[in-house]
């Protein structure tokens, strides 16, 4: 019974629980997959970058929350998680991120040298991230950083190399967790404006939907050079239409700044990136 306590804990800790991080970090992952490969990724590297993203959002969480552990009992959000709570150790943390970091390792190993050199710049990334709130009003950049850089790795383990177009996909893949972060920072602005956390929606402060409004057009608009680039069909246009139209549901959710809106701002954007995935999946079908 302790065992299973300890692990229902750690699975906590991981937000397994909470699967919508995963799939915002696998989105992208996927475009650059199906992008890399013209419709046709390799099964084998298809399922390292699954379980990788699995793996290394689950990473991420926990050394968050091991930065955090001072103020996430402070937010209202927070407050329960199990390094807050006092329910899982800080030693136990850490080994928990050196195991998952490992065995996401194990799996890279597995794809071509280029990715695996690739591999260090994602931990350094993963590493960083939770720092920046501390010392910047930008750690959704560091986000939108650690969350795309599934792209280039993906390039280089479908293709070998990474091109521009590549780099111009990672780019506009950049630009939409500083979108859904912002929005998510939102929702945690008077707890964060109280313990001096910093984020971009305290940057922004008035002018957030605004800013918001102006990221989420731009981001339109390079998917569509994105689409030019690698010659898909008129299928991937279409679904920036949904794509399009969710942005505009999501502007609608956030206009009184209400928390329990925003946060479901956030999580509508899950369903962005599942609709220019399946642009791209069909574009290649046709």
């Amino acid at each position: 019974m302790l065992i299973r306590e300890r692990l229902k804990h750690y699975a906590l800790l991981m937000r397994l629980h909470k699967p919508i991080g995963i799939l915002l970090l696998l989105w992208p992952t996927l475009w650059a997959l199906w992008l890399a490969g013209q419709g046709q990724p390799h099964t084998k590297i298809l399922l390292i970058f699954t379980a990788g993203v699995v793996l290394m959002r689950s990473a991420g969480c926990v050394l968050n929350d091991v930065a955090d552990r001072h103020v996430d009992g402070r937010v209202r959000r927070t407050r329960r998680r199990p390094l807050a709570m006092g329910l899982v150790t800080v030693k136990e943390a850490i080994l928990l991120v050196v195991f998952l970091s490992m065995v996401a390792f194990l799996l890279v190993l597995q794809c071509n040298l280029l990715t695996i050199a690739l591999a260090f710049v994602a931990v350094a990334l993963v590493i960083v991230y939770p720092l920046m709130k501390r010392f910047t009003h930008l750690p959704q950049i560091g986000l939108g950083a650690a969350f795309s850089w599934g792209v280039p790795m993906a390039f280089a383990a479908e293709t070998g190399i990474i091109d521009v177009s590549a780099w111009f996909l990672f780019l506009t893949s950049m630009i939409w967790p500083v979108i859904y972060d912002t929005m998510y920072a939102m929702a945690d602005r008077a707890d964060d404006l109280k313990i001096g956390v910093k984020s971009t929606a305290i940057l922004f402060d008035q002018m957030d939907k605004f800013v918001i409004g102006l990221m989420q057009t731009l981001f339109l608009v390079l998917l569509v050079i994105v689409g030019l680039m690698f010659q898909l069909n008129s299928i991937y246009y279409f679904s920036l239409i949904p794509a399009a139209l969710l942005f505009i549901y999501q502007q609608w959710l956030i206009k009184d700044r209400n928390e329990h809106n925003c946060f479901r701002a956030f999580l509508n954007n899950n369903w962005v990136g599942l609709v220019v995935f399946a642009g791209i999946l069909i574009s290649y079908l046709q």
